[in-house]
């Protein structure tokens, strides 16, 4: 039975056949060969299609293969120096889960509120990728450096029925026929949790009714 990796572990697995279930972010083809730029939410990686090492369906497949389609990726682990990862993936077959007809962000280039409606694919960009990992590297950190010294993470709630700043900047709903407000911050939780516990944080969303 193959085993089913994620790409960032590709290192441990080279020389290997594999199975990957990626999304097809690029391709291009010449004759013998398509070079496929997929992307299995881990890590983007190049899967290397060669025309006399596959069934025709495969290579055929490979060639027809639009952005964001959905595929499961067989193939060999392989060392590239040439690539950000450091890896590839030499493929020996190719099957559609999920066919994209239309990616709406790919045509043209958009302004921020069109990628903003669109925030669910755009997500799915190199630059929008980056941005999350750094933000879930720096974020993960910061539990840590607390964790090492000695602090409790204390989630505040996210509706409240306090104004901890400027009454004008709140976010109001109605809750059971009293008035909540979407919390402007943790501070007044974590004062009364600093009270029980010591040294507290909190890494919950706040919101301003800002324009």
């Amino acid at each position: 039975m193959l085993k089913k990796i994620r790409m960032n572990q590709a290192k441990d697995y080279v020389g290997q056949t594999v199975l990957i279930g990626a999304w097809v972010a690029n391709k291009r083809s010449s004759g013998k060969i398509a070079f496929l730029q997929l992307r299995d939410g881990a890590a983007y990686f190049q899967g290397i299609v060669v025309k006399s090492d596959v069934p025709e369906e495969v290579f055929e497949i490979a060639k027809s293969l639009t952005q964001e389609t959905a595929v499961y990726v067989t193939g060999v682990v392989q060392e590239d120096t040439r690539s950000k990862l450091g890896y590839e993936l030499l493929v020996t077959g190719l099957e559609v889960i999920g066919e994209s007809q239309e990616y709406p962000i790919t045509p043209k280039e958009h302004g921020t509120d069109f990628l903003m409606d669109h925030r669910h694919l755009w997500l799915r960009s190199s630059k929008q990728h980056a941005i999350m990992q750094i933000r879930n590297a720096i974020i993960y950190a910061s539990y840590e450096f607390f964790d090492q010294n000695g602090f409790i993470k204390f989630d505040s709630p996210i509706l409240s029925g306090n104004a901890a700043e400027n009454t004008t900047e709140l976010f109001e709903t109605d809750y059971f026929g009293d008035p909540a407000f979407l919390s402007q911050s943790g501070q007044l939780y974590l004062e009364a949790g600093a009270m029980a516990f010591g040294p507290v944080f909190d890494f919950g969303p706040v919101f301003r009714a800002e324009k």
